[in-house]
């Protein structure tokens, strides 16, 4: 869909879209509970973003919706004019780093999956760099 029907600001651009993403995961893209285009304020150096959503209770019945356990992507808006570039990097270099975190949630063990965790790729003066921040 277009910023414009998404409702970003002309001088901002998603640098992938959901079919860059459904590419580069394939099948596992079943285990991606919410792929998300970000709208809001300015990410910073921030381009890509997974995270792990443990089963934690998050409100006062104490239940955990299965639904909302998994992995979850987020898309952060770049400036339009450098849209171009930053998809260039980003499905040469880190499509296949987010295919291989995604993997490895999977095959990871209890204690981890039971913890939040978060991921992300951030591109400054066009140097990619990705890490884990929890």
């Amino acid at each position: 869909m277009s910023a414009r029907n998404r409702r970003l600001p002309r001088h901002r651009a998603w640098p992938l879209t959901t079919t860059d993403i459904e590419g580069c995961l394939g099948p596992l893209m079943s285990r991606v509970t919410d792929l998300r285009f970000l709208m809001g304020q300015d990410s910073g150096s921030i381009v890509l973003g997974a995270a792990w959503v443990a089963p934690l209770s998050r409100n006062y019945g104490r239940g955990v919706h299965p639904d909302s356990v998994g992995a979850r992507i987020d898309v952060h808006p770049v400036d339009a004019t450098e849209r171009a570039a930053v998809r260039a990097v980003l499905r040469e270099h880190a499509l296949p780093q987010l295919h291989a975190w995604v993997t490895q949630t999977i095959a990871a063990d209890e204690t981890w999956r039971l913890t939040d965790h978060q991921h992300y790729w951030r591109l400054t003066d066009g140097l990619l760099t990705h890490r884990d921040e929890t």
